[in-house]
């Protein structure tokens, strides 16, 4: 009560004092501006020499705050004087509510005094987000100021208040303590999102992270903290001239986002519509920041954004996509903190009187509302992945009792399929081996018939060369498996039949420890056969000795051996020898190995090819 009637008093004493206010120091706080005369210096030209000594009629106002939009081309000059009333000395701040005008300068007439502040004159030691100037009154002490402000490319907003120095600090702690809190709630927002992202890689996480740091990044130098404490002071009139890109930035992001959280790629002409616009904002930019005259339409391409997205949200709602929903609920929040912030920036209407923090709250708002959007995306995702899969386990399971089924047929089939063959090609072998014995026969009956010894030896040659084909077939129509051949089996039963044909004394040792194929085997028989052959024929007179027959494989190179203990033979005496030749052509163009013959002691055949395992 007694600070109403305080307060009272002296607004009578204002209004008996003409144009001098009374500064009290038991008052906290005062708004001067209603207690100012205005000037607008619509030439930009007027110095404080000009203003004080030419004829110019200040205007009274009763306004509390005065909003002249963005960018004016004009001056404002205030005035005002403050008397101290009282015996004692008072110190006071006056605090120019309006972190974004670029000068702001304070003219102390009576002392000739000049302080400068405002975004490009920024007080090095000012800790405070709004500009600020000391004022003293000694007692019974009156003092003229005026004030000049203008904003080049930023808001020119005019708010004047008086504070108690303890006052205006514990305010300026809290105020700066609460936007910390935003800034900090946000940051952990955007955080969280962006992880998000790392382990989803959805890109709507990282849209929308990109988005909240955007917002950050507006809103710091919105509020003129990031004037402060961040950004250097040289860098400031360069961040001022293109403000509009960091306006830009958030929304063009968060045009990405819906694009990608919406799905609107499924809208060919929308998606089109969009993309082009997104280009085309930073070209209108660049337009209007270039030219004077369009400087103040700068942020318009952006803002005509924000009123596309908002359309394009409220249709794809019609559309009942579910998405759309709760972006239709955050962009109520964040339309009218747009709005708000453009009203009070060309003065038809201040928030900040009545909820100083009405735009911190809409952000935060609309950044949950967006984070739950998020949140049910991934709920949906989870349902949509859950019924996905079990669908994928539904059709697996009838896919592979598909699959068995018709594994089951085909195995079935194929197992008649080689069946037939198995015995087809058994057929085909003992019948080629029939054929091979019927030449045998003939050729045996026919040399009966033949008194001469070579011609005679020659079809004996042939006869064992023939049966040594013979007994591979033999083996081959004993067979299930025909790719390889035991050549134990094989060797032995060749080797038998050129015993009963010569009829020597000769044993046969044999080592042999792997298997053929049957390509392979066929060769190695035909070899086999031939010098078996001439160690039985010629290499021990008397009838009596032993041939030893070694086949082995070690890694991948095979290894045949043939060696008796016989009288050898001179090799330039028989290079025309057809045996020789043929065991040679084989070896090279069938076995592509090599051969390596010593006729030293005895006879001792060595063959070696490479065989894949």
């Amino acid at each position: 009560m007694i600070k109403f009637i305080l307060t009272i008093f002296l607004l009578f004493l204002y209004e008996v004092s003409g144009d001098i206010f009374i500064v009290d120091s038991s008052v906290k706080t005062y708004d001067l501006l209603p207690s100012t005369q205005i000037y607008i210096d619509k030439t930009r030209k007027l110095t404080i020499s000009d203003v004080k000594s030419k004829n110019i009629k200040f205007k009274n106002t009763d306004e509390s705050v005065l909003s002249y939009g963005y960018s004016p081309d004009f001056n404002v000059w205030i005035k005002f004087t403050l008397k101290n009333n009282s015996d004692n000395t008072i110190h006071k701040i006056l605090e120019y509510g309006n972190p974004l005008s670029n000068k702001v300068t304070l003219f102390n007439t009576t002392d000739n005094i000049v302080f400068h502040d405002g975004l490009s004159n920024i007080n090095i030691n000012r800790k405070s987000i709004n500009p600020i100037f000391n004022i003293s009154l000694e007692a019974n002490e009156s003092k003229t100021y005026y004030i000049k402000a203008s904003a080049y490319i930023t808001t020119l907003i005019i708010k004047l208040k008086i504070w108690n120095n303890n006052s205006f600090y514990n305010h300026e702690l809290k105020h700066q303590f609460i936007l910390a809190l935003f800034f900090g709630a946000m940051t952990i927002l955007a955080l969280y999102n962006l992880f998000i992202y790392l382990f989803s890689r959805d890109i709507s996480y990282l849209w929308y992270a990109f988005y909240i740091f955007g917002v950050i990044i507006h809103h710091l130098m919105y509020v003129g903290i990031a004037y402060i404490y961040i950004i250097d002071k040289t860098l400031i009139p360069v961040l001022i001239n293109y403000s509009s890109f960091i306006v830009a930035f958030p929304i063009v992001i968060l045009t990405l986002f819906l694009k990608s959280f919406l799905k609107i790629y499924k809208y060919k002409v929308l998606n089109y519509f969009i993309t082009s616009y997104i280009i085309f904002i930073p070209i209108s930019i660049i337009i209007f920041i270039s030219d004077n005259s369009l400087i103040k339409y700068r942020n318009s391409s952006s803002i005509l954004l924000v009123f596309i997205l908002i359309c394009i949200t409220i249709f794809l709602t019609w559309k009942r996509n579910r998405q759309a929903y709760f972006i239709f609920c955050g962009w109520i929040s964040i339309f009218v903190a747009i709005i708000l912030m453009y009203f009070s920036s060309i003065g038809l209407f201040n928030i900040y009187n009545k909820f100083p923090y009405f735009i911190e709250v809409s952000f935060l708002l609309e950044a949950v509302i967006f984070a739950i959007a998020l949140s049910d995306k991934i709920n949906i995702l989870q349902k949509e992945t859950i019924i996905v899969s079990q669908e994928l386990i539904i059709q697996k399971e009838t896919e592979n009792l598909r699959l068995e089924i018709q594994i089951q047929n085909k195995t079935k089939d194929l197992n008649i399929s080689l069946t037939e063959k198995t015995l087809l090609l058994q057929e085909l072998n003992h019948r080629v081996k029939n054929n091979m014995q019927l030449i045998i026969s003939l050729i045996r009956l026919q040399t009966n018939d033949i008194d001469d010894k070579k011609i005679q030896s020659l079809f004996i040659t042939t006869q064992n060369r023939i049966n040594a084909m013979s007994q591979l077939h033999e083996l081959l129509y004993q067979k299930s498996d025909i790719l390889y051949i035991n050549a134990m089996e094989y060797f032995t039963s060749l080797i038998e039949g050129l015993q009963e044909t010569y009829n020597q004394n000769i044993h046969i040792n044999y080592e042999i420890d792997i298997d053929l194929e049957t390509e392979k085997a066929f060769s190695c028989g035909i070899i086999l056969n031939e010098l078996v052959t001439n160690s039985l024929k010629y290499a021990y007179i008397n009838n009596y000795g032993e041939i030893n027959i070694h086949l082995s494989k070690e890694l991948n190179i095979c290894t045949l051996v043939v060696k008796d203990k016989g009288i050898g033979y001179d090799k330039d005496s028989i290079k025309k020898s057809f045996g020789l030749t043929l065991v040679k052509t084989l070896v090279e163009s069938k076995l592509q190995g090599s051969i390596i013959i010593d006729t030293k002691e005895g006879v001792n055949t060595k063959i070696t090819w490479s065989e894949d395992d």
